[in-house]
Formats: C-alpha cells, sequence, structure tokens
C-alpha cells in the first residue's frame, strides 16, 4: 500500500528544490520540484520523497490528527 502523508514545511532551499519537512517530530529533506510555489509553513502532501501539492492546513490538521488517533488503536 502506497501512502501520502501531510507534512508542514519547515524551510527551504530553493536553489536545490527541497524543502525540509516535519513528519511526526521528524525532519525530512523532499523534492519540490513538483511543485510551482511553496513557502514555509505550507502544508504539502509527501510521496517518495517528493512534494506532490500543497494542501489545505485544517484538512492537513485534521489528517494528523486522526493518524495521531490510530496510535492507540490495537490491531
Amino acid at each position: 500500500m502506497c501512502l501520502a502523508v501531510p507534512a508542514r514545511v519547515e524551510s527551504l532551499d530553493r536553489a536545490a528544490s527541497t524543502a525540509v519537512v516535519n513528519l511526526d517530530g521528524i525532519s525530512k529533506e523532499v523534492s519540490t520540484l513538483l511543485l510551482d510555489d511553496v513557502a514555509v509553513g505550507d502544508y504539502v502532501l509527501i510521496h517518495v520523497g517528493y512534494a506532490l501539492e500543497r494542501i489545505d492546513p485544517e484538512e492537513a490538521e485534521k489528517t494528523l490528527t486522526m493518524f495521531d488517533e490510530l496510535k492507540g488503536v490495537e490491531p
């Protein structure tokens, strides 16, 4: 199963077309080559190391909250 996850942009390197995002407390460098415009503080959808699209911050927070709730669910 492939899953894209929302993440908040923490910093940008426009020359390298990369961003550092926060994934549940873990900083990860991702490519921003597929985006026309992105800014620090934006939420983006991450899949296999690429930011696929900017997403609504409210929807991103809802999704991240659901992920947090799933951490407490027994399989």
